[in-house]
């Protein structure tokens, strides 16, 4: 990991936590509404009430404090997602497909406009860690629900088909949020499931078609 996007010090006390909590909302607020570009410590610091050197005290720069709030941004997508996986490793079909497509499509909608900055603002080198950390736990939750369907071919490994799909699916998540294309999120979420269908296992396309 980059040592100039790690924090200073864990805050163990109820007080510290309190700060960096500060601090991070802070940042998101001022990254929201000043953009990336004019991002800086000390409009982070001015926002959350405390001085720059306090600051510092936990965050070495501001590329740290942005790494802190893309990771809590991503923490909540992925949560979020991985419930709605959760609940349905053990269904099969469209529905469950497009149950998981809407709930990540829900998700990156709630805050719309801190997608935005994270995926059009931020540098690319310091984003894609947070994006494969978030991707990566999607992925799992996916290679799981794929192991667990029975007449899985063993040539196909679930990681890999994974690692497609949520690639897939996230992308086109991401842009239809971002550009709001003349096409509703009805007929999104349809042609995702005939994306899905066509590329999961046979057996999962027969089930699905049952």
């Amino acid at each position: 990991m980059d040592p100039t996007l790690v924090p200073r010090k864990r805050p163990r006390q109820a007080r510290s936590r309190a700060t960096v909590e500060r601090i991070v909302s802070s940042a998101r607020e001022v990254l929201l509404h000043d953009g990336y570009d004019a991002f800086s410590t000390n409009r982070v610091a001015d926002a959350a009430g405390i001085s720059p050197g306090s600051l510092y005290q936990y965050f070495p720069n501001k590329h740290a404090i942005v790494a802190a709030v893309v990771e809590r941004y991503a923490d909540e997508i992925a949560d979020q997602v991985a419930a709605s996986l959760t609940d349905r490793l053990g269904e099969a079909g469209p529905d469950m497909v497009r149950d998981c497509a809407d709930a990540l499509v829900t998700a990156l909608e709630q805050h719309a406009d801190l997608l935005r900055v994270v995926f059009e603002e931020l540098p690319a080198r310091q984003n894609a860690a947070r994006r494969a950390a978030l991707e990566r736990r999607v992925q799992d939750l996916v290679a799981a629900y794929l192991s667990a369907q029975a007449g899985a071919p063993t040539s196909r490994r679930p990681a890999a088909m994974a690692w497609v799909l949520v690639l897939a699916v996230e992308n086109l998540a991401v842009r239809w949020v971002l550009d709001a294309p003349s096409l509703s999120r009805e007929e999104m979420l349809d042609e995702m499931v005939r994306l899905c269908r066509g590329y999961l296992p046979v057996a999962e396309v027969r089930a699905a078609r049952a």
